[in-house]
């Protein structure tokens, strides 16, 4: 049977940064390491930009994990950060599930590495809790495409639902009239073709 379409809300979704720690991030082959650390940032800002509640974490950082990307750290400094100190699957760790309590959303947003465990662990637990689950799957990352689609297909058989940060967006945006500007600016940082449409139209338009 078809899984109902579901729309993101920004009332009731919350973003969770899952394990992207600088050891960890040199694992991710699936994409290119420049595009993929852009996605992760993009949908950092897409979360700023529609104000969506963010819980950082992290598991094992002391080890060769590493420590958080500094740039997640510089963009929400006050958010919720849990070290783990060793629990694998996030939702493990009851300070973090206190979080994601503590925001009171029902959609969750996800996205980590690797994508086969940092993030389809948290995801799956968080559909049996009965919440509604969103990857971002361009800035979630693993070691090989193989990898990746096993995830994919198991998070997906659970019903989590698979998107891009830029899909994510605009669901979340609803109408171009909400913020033109805004969300065009957001798209334009983080991809150089929607920048180059925009500098095409603001030039046809005067701006």
């Amino acid at each position: 049977m078809p899984t109902p379409y579901v729309r993101l809300d920004t009332t009731d979704a919350a973003v969770l940064l899952v394990d992207h720690q600088a050891g960890l991030l040199s694992l991710v082959r699936d994409i290119d390491p420049d595009k993929f650390k852009n996605n992760v940032l993009a949908l950092g800002d897409l979360a700023k930009f529609f104000k969506l509640p963010t819980i950082l974490t992290t598991s094992f950082e002391t080890g060769p994990n590493g420590p958080l990307v500094p740039e997640l750290k510089e963009l929400f400094p006050d958010a919720p950060y849990i070290a783990r100190p060793g629990n694998i699957n996030a939702w493990d760790n009851e300070d973090f599930v206190n979080a994601v309590k503590a925001t009171g959303k029902k959609q969750l947003i996800i996205a980590g590495v690797v994508t086969e465990v940092c993030v389809a662990f948290p995801a799956l637990s968080a559909i049996e809790a009965g919440y509604e689950v969103f990857v971002i799957t361009d800035a979630s990352g693993t070691f090989n495409e193989i990898t990746r689609y096993a995830a994919w297909d198991r998070m997906t058989q659970a019903g989590v639902q698979l998107m891009t940060w830029f899909g994510a967006a605009c669901e979340l945006q609803r109408d171009w009239r909400n913020d033109m500007e805004g969300l065009a600016t957001l798209l334009s940082n983080h991809i150089p073709d929607y920048r180059n449409l925009m500098t095409s139209y603001n030039k046809l338009t005067g701006q």
